[in-house]
């Protein structure tokens, strides 16, 4: 029985292992809070990286800085209510059952469907599980939705379809240094997962050829041997010359095509149309470096690709990431030590996250809330007849929309910012001012939580028990010895109190996160997710386990999946012929440049932890816009000098930063700051068909001085 520290024993100073909140490696550590020097009211924290499968015990600037977000003195300690326009203190008690009045009121005058739940991929996978069943037991709503929609979906909709499954790495990290080629498409992982690097580095002093795929020179293609920087947008052409090339040159495995996969004729016949000087042309890489990056892939005896946001944050991310899966089963480069893809996960959660219900189409286990065998499964599991289950509702973004139409005119936001991480943020901010009733748990009042009608203040990841699942499909438990600070309370807490206020509390009767993770076992059994075999008791003793874990005797570290077969029935892989074909949006006379939004190395999401961490904020106090010196002398921008940019849908004003690390005819901006520098007021709401992914990645913009914008304005 673990012993928690009372609030005088934290404020005496403590030590404690834990693991870091931020990115998807969910790097372990032990911090130790000690004793203010006398004369100073300021304690003093050591953190140290806690060896480890993942990241072997190291931990980059975000990590070693994670906990001055969580003791920071603008933590919310009490709920507060709206009142005349303004957030104010409250207790529990009122904030609870104000909830529970509008919740009850919304329900009986527009139907259940007119509430909705917006998640987030940070949650724990108890917490993220809760939530979903919350939605459809508690609420009887089909909208739920998170955003890890705008993180994982087209790479996890792309691997259901090619190999019947998703899970973020379908080999080991412990693969990287035995392969001897790297595709790294549209990852920046020195700046967004940099306790991996050493990973890479160790790849190449094995002799690997590593090969980036950006539209910049990113601190990640510092390494590479080979940079491909492919106009935005055009990933998934680049994949076909690729392709193009290790057919011609006959760089696959025949043997493993005729064994392992179905539809190749297809895709060779669809590539016999294909001419490398047109994939060139579109996308702006040269012949000969396509010819000789798909040479290195194909020749090399073992190989891995990975994927990420560049790639997978476009209206064609699905089938740019299939193209990419077409090059690793047309050469055979899986299931075997060195060999693999990988969706380089982006949130701390992102892969756990999607697997258990906070998706509008799934129910625990990665089961299909469509599909009448996994309704009836679950449905048995809650105890409800199936028929109780709602049907799918919409992705993250649709949401909004519906919200936007007052659809969904209730709406409980938990574990995230919609208001600044959605695309087309002018729209969305309307439509949560719109809404008849608007709750946000959160730890720190967002962007989204002052809009609030009630806020209620949550733990930080110190205090806080639960399960997260790295990039590599590891399942790792963080436990907590301190006791949660002033009146905050856990995630499942809430969810539990709300739900029993709304009558449901035979189907929410959980006193500790284990008992829910013990539900979510049994509720993600015989699923493609399958956590039956993992327990609290085993994950302590192990350091961690892979799913699917079946049975509670089963190893669970093997982690290398598809070594004899697939997951669809046949136990084949299925290739798919993609067409090339040009961004979503191409540039104009109005708008004639392409905007790509990302991350930098001190922040996370949308900044709302990392921004009250004041070591971090330093490094980055404000955001930016990266331009090439010769695009900004066309436009007239001074280095350093506040610009505004404006796309179809609006516009955002950031400094301007000169860099010849990017193309001419690309911008990139960061997109961890909201209000008026936020990246996604200028975005594309447009949806990818197969997955609802926004197009993030290719937005057309025009981009002014500020100090010209006077002189403009008398000028028209």
């Amino acid at each position: 029985m673990r012993q928690l520290l009372a609030a005088t024993e934290v404020n005496a100073g403590y030590t404690m292992d834990t693991q870091c909140p931020f990115c998807s490696v969910q790097c372990k550590m032990r911090i130790t809070k000690e004793l203010p020097i006398p004369g100073s009211r300021r304690f003093a924290y050591s953190i140290e990286g806690i060896p480890n499968a993942a990241s072997e015990g190291r931990l980059c600037v975000k990590g070693m800085n994670a906990h001055q977000h969580a003791t920071s003195k603008e933590r919310l300690m009490q709920p507060l209510i709206k009142k005349n326009g303004e957030l104010v203190p409250s207790t529990w008690e009122e904030a609870m059952s104000l909830i529970e009045e509008r919740f009850q009121e919304g329900s009986r005058a527009f139907g259940p469907h007119s509430l909705g739940v917006y998640g987030g991929g940070s949650l724990t996978n108890e917490s993220a599980y809760l939530l979903g069943k919350f939605a459809r037991v508690a609420l009887g709503t089909k909208y739920i939705d998170y955003n890890g929609r705008f993180c994982m979906s087209a790479a996890a909709s792309a691997g259901n379809k090619t190999f019947g499954i998703d899970r973020g790495l379908t080999c080991r990290l412990a693969d990287i240094p035995l392969a001897r080629c790297i595709i790294m498409a549209g990852t920046n992982i020195a700046e967004c997962q940099p306790t991996l690097m050493p990973y890479f580095n160790k790849a190449k002093e094995n002799g690997a050829t590593i090969i980036v795929i950006d539209p910049r020179a990113t601190a990640t293609a510092a390494i590479a041997d080979m940079h491909l920087q492919l106009k935005t947008g055009t990933d998934a052409a680049l994949a076909n010359g690729m392709l193009k090339v290790l057919l011609e040159e006959n760089l696959i495995d025949e043997a493993f095509i005729a064994e392992r996969t179905n539809g190749f004729a297809e895709l060779a016949a669809h590539l016999a149309a294909v001419e490398l000087k047109d994939i060139a042309e579109l996308t702006g890489v040269e012949e000969n470096l396509i010819r000789n990056a798909a040479r290195a892939y194909g020749a090399a005896e073992t190989g891995i690709v990975l994927t990420a946001r560049g790639v997978e944050q476009q209206t064609d991310g699905h089938v740019a990431v299939r193209n990419f899966l077409n090059m690793v089963i047309a050469t055979g480069k899986i299931g075997k030590p060195g060999c693999g893809y990988g969706a380089v996960t982006g949130q701390g959660n992102g892969q756990g996250g999607r697997e258990h219900g906070q998706k509008s189409d799934q129910l625990p286990g990665y089961r299909n809330i469509e599909d009448e065998n996994d309704r009836a499964y679950v449905a048995s599991v809650w105890d409800i007849h199936p028929d109780e289950l709602p049907r799918k509702g919409v992705s993250a973004y649709e949401m909004m929309e519906l919200v936007h139409h007052r659809e969904i005119r209730t709406l409980l936001v938990m574990g995230s910012n919609p208001v600044v991480s959605n695309p087309n943020a002018d729209l969305v901010e309307e439509a949560l001012r719109n809404l008849d009733f608007l709750v946000v748990a959160d730890m720190f009042l967002s962007e989204t939580a002052v809009m609030a009608d009630v806020v209620l203040p949550v733990t930080a990841y110190l205090e806080n028990d639960g399960t997260l699942t790295n990039l590599e499909g590891r399942v790792l438990l963080r436990e907590s010895t301190i006791e949660p600070p002033g009146e905050t309370k856990h995630d499942w807490q809430i969810l539990c109190d709300i739900a029993e206020r709304l009558g449901k509390k035979k189907y929410f009767p959980f006193v500790n996160a284990e008992q829910i993770f013990n539900e979510l076992r049994v509720a993600s059994k015989g699923g493609l997710a399958d956590y039956y075999g993992i327990t609290y008791d085993r994950l302590r003793t192990s350091g961690g386990i892979y799913w699917p874990c079946t049975s509670t005797e089963e190893d669970g570290n093997q982690g290398m999946m598809f070594e004899h077969a697939f997951a669809h029935s046949d136990g084949k892989a299925i290739f798919f012929p993609v067409a090339s074909r040009t961004p979503q949006e191409t540039p104009n006379e109005e708008f004639p440049l392409t905007m790509t939004n990302g991350r930098v190395l001190s922040h996370y999401l949308t900044g709302v932890q990392t921004r009250r961490s004041h070591t971090l904020a330093a490094r980055n106090v404000e955001n930016y816009i990266e331009i090439h010196p010769k695009t900004a002398k066309r436009h007239h921008i001074i280095d350093g000098e506040w610009v505004e940019v404006t796309s179809r849908r609006g516009s955002f004003s950031v400094r301007s930063r000169f860099s010849d690390k990017i193309r001419e005819d690309t911008l990139f901006v960061p997109m961890h700051w909201g209000g008026i520098q936020n990246v996604n007021k200028a975005t594309s709401p447009e949806l990818d068909p197969n997955c609802k992914m926004p197009g993030f990645k290719t937005s057309t913009v025009s981009i002014t001085p500020l100090r010209l914008k006077p002189l403009a304005h008398l000028m028209i």
